[in-house]
């Protein structure tokens, strides 16, 4: 099927008349932490406008993400709502930062201090950058593999406005929101109400009872300027979750399996802005509490939060010409059942960062940026983490970049607490990481072709951890560092091509080869190269677009070559490769007298396939919904 959709892009490309469009320049700001525009940035980043989330009926930030950028792969262990990965460069979820608003979004109660994007709708969303790549200089432990940022909506609008959306769909799916932002003088807001409800699928392929889901969530921004120099700003965003979920075992009854979830995260931060000088001084908190009950017989509560207390500032030298440097103090603390004991475990530890970013213009085709952070943990110590990137232009349909950096991952407060026969903490060293990458953009007839082309190399050592037998004893487990090195080596390929015939096609591709050396500790031949698991070798990606008068549609096609997995209880925690599989989405919507009115048909070939071993999929399903601007 993929070779087919393939063969027509081809013939599309040879035979297509090319129109003209002019191209709107984007501005991102997590490259650096400040604004820029997008040419002159040396990093990888792939950005995700308001214009196209507006255009988009879909309802997780998840979904937007992994069908706009190449090299991100996303799974679920089977319907929506319930635990998903999201995976970057081949890298697992935990060396990906996640951020809205500033707020560092990883639950500090889980294994792994990764974020779950099981919950996260787009309410309330704007834009979305993915930075690939170590960004530990710039956001500390864990931006090994890149960061999402998320920037949530304000109001710039002297009028109201007010924004109404309902959705219908397969599986009894109802989505509902809603949503006021308006600026009054020196005072703006913005909020946004969510509700999501389905009856959902069953999560494991042996059983056939629908496992529910509901999803409620809230945001509120307000801000104020006080003068012509400062400006307070408030953020706010709650969620709260109820998910029935299936046991792995086929021996259990599990119909009341369920998880109940509490988010909450708030922003207060005073901008300071005197042209040369701008100071960002912020205040942030992540909060979870989940609630898990196992067929009414165990029941386990997590708690966790992050306090943060940072300072950026921005001086400006001239307009490319600036440096960046900043205090972040980052609390964390938790509440959990280990694996080994119902018991419950207090822990927590704090993190003292300073850094800087130096990011320069030395020519007038030439931009780069030199950065340094140092990051002080209360139990592993000392250790500091540098980026170096450039961008070469030249001329106006080029670009050359680079970046290469380094990277630190904290052990978790799970980790530290993982079994009760625990070494001593003091010796779990922090992970380590180095990457680098070459990219070249190109524009071409007429800047109507755009092509993007990335070659990275990641690897890193010290990987911390889990089922590591007890060296002294010979029983039990215990996290430990791993002496195997993981690597990820690859291609990424994108291009956008506008046309009469077809207005606006995307293909995207990526290769990707890893070693998991965390499960191969020494590979003298007996141990196998391994793919680390869900990660498909090859993705192929093609979108296209077409406007017929009122009606716009959009026809995706997305193919993922095979992955390994991990067994379970059901055929003796032996590995599997799950196969390969395509999956076709069509989607359309129009306008009618003042509503966008929305369709999609997901799954539309009904294809069979598993994200994960025994984990169910939709098959073919529908969405259908209007959006209504006042």
């Amino acid at each position: 099927m993929m070779q087919r959709i393939l063969y027509i892009f081809i013939l599309s490309i040879l035979s297509f008349k090319i129109s003209l469009a002019e191209e709107i320049p984007v501005i991102v700001i997590s490259p650096g932490k400040a604004l820029q525009s997008i040419g002159t940035v040396g990093s990888d980043v792939s950005v995700i406008t308001e214009k196209d989330i507006k255009s988009s009926s879909k309802f997780f930030l998840s979904d937007v993400v992994s069908d706009n950028v190449i090299g991100t792969h996303f799974s679920r262990q089977g319907g929506t709502g319930t635990n998903s990965l999201f995976q970057v460069r081949g890298l697992p979820k935990r060396y990906t930062n996640v951020y809205i608003d500033g707020v560092k979004m990883s639950d500090p109660s889980t294994p792994d201090n990764s974020f779950y994007f099981n919950n996260l709708t787009l309410n309330g969303v704007k834009q979305i950058e993915v930075l690939k790549g170590n960004q530990s200089s710039l956001y500390g432990s864990g931006a090994i593999g890149g960061t999402i940022n998320i920037y949530t909506k304000t109001s710039d609008s002297n009028t109201l406005n007010q924004n109404f959306n309902i959705f219908t769909g397969s599986n009894n799916l109802k989505n509902v929101s809603l949503s006021f932002d308006q600026k009054i003088n020196n005072f703006d807001y913005y909020f946004g109400l969510n509700k999501y409800i389905t009856d959902g699928i069953s999560a494991m392929s042996h059983n056939d009872e629908n496992d529910s889901y509901r999803n409620d969530n809230a945001v509120l921004n307000i801000g104020y300027k006080i003068n012509d120099n400062l400006r307070l700003e408030n953020k706010l965003r709650a969620n709260k979750s109820f998910l029935n979920y299936d046991t792995s075992n086929e021996n259990v009854t599990d119909l009341n399996d369920r998880t109940k979830d509490r988010e909450f995260s708030y922003v207060i931060r005073l901008i300071n802005d005197n042209d040369y000088l701008k100071n960002f001084y912020t205040y942030n908190r992540y909060y979870i509490k989940r609630n898990v009950s196992d067929n009414k017989t165990t029941k386990k509560n997590y708690y966790g939060y992050r306090d943060s207390i940072n300072y950026n500032g921005e001086y400006n030298f001239s307009l490319d010409n600036r440096i960046i440097f900043g205090l972040d103090n980052e609390f964390e603390a938790a509440d959990f059942d280990t694996w080994a004991t119902s018991s419950a475990f207090e822990s927590d530890e704090a993190i003292y960062s300073q850094y800087f970013d130096v990011q320069i213009r030395p020519s007038e085709k030439i931009f780069a940026t030199l950065g340094a952070r140092r990051d002080s943990h209360t139990t592993a110590g000392d250790f500091t983490t540098y980026r170096f990137t450039s961008a070469y232009k030249p001329n106006s349909s080029t670009k050359f970049r680079n970046s290469i950096g380094t990277g630190i991952r904290f052990a978790t407060l799970n980790d530290y607490f993982y079994d009760t026969n625990v070494i001593r903490k003091e010796n779990l060293k922090p992970e380590k990481s180095f990457s680098v990458d070459f990219g070249v953009e190109k524009k071409l007839l007429q800047d109507k072709l755009i092509i993007d082309t990335t070659l990275f190399h990641m690897e890193y050592d010290d990987t911390i951890s889990g089922w590591q037998s007890h060296r002294a004893s010979g029983s039990g487990f215990t996290i430990e560092n791993s002496s195997g090195v993981v690597k990820s080596t690859g291609f990424e390929f994108s291009a956008s091509l506008i046309t009469e015939t077809i207005d606006k096609i995307n293909f995207g591709y990526s290769f990707i080869d890893a070693y998991d050396g965390e499960d191969c500790d020494n590979p003298d031949g007996s141990c196998k190269d391994e793919m680390p698991v869900r990660i498909p070798r090859n993705t192929y990606m093609l979108k296209l677009s077409k406007d017929f008068g009122v009606i716009t549609s959009t026809l995706k096609g997305r193919h993922q070559s095979e992955t390994r997995d991990y067994g379970n209880a059901n055929n003796g925690f032996a590995e599997v490769i799950l196969g390969g599989y395509t999956q076709v989405d069509f989607s359309a919507s129009t306008e009618m007298y003042g509503y966008s009115l929305f369709f999609d048909l997901n799954n539309l070939l009904d294809e069979n396939y598993q994200q994960a071993y025994q984990y169910s999929v939709p098959g073919r399903e529908f969405n259908l919904g209007f959006k209504r601007n006042f």
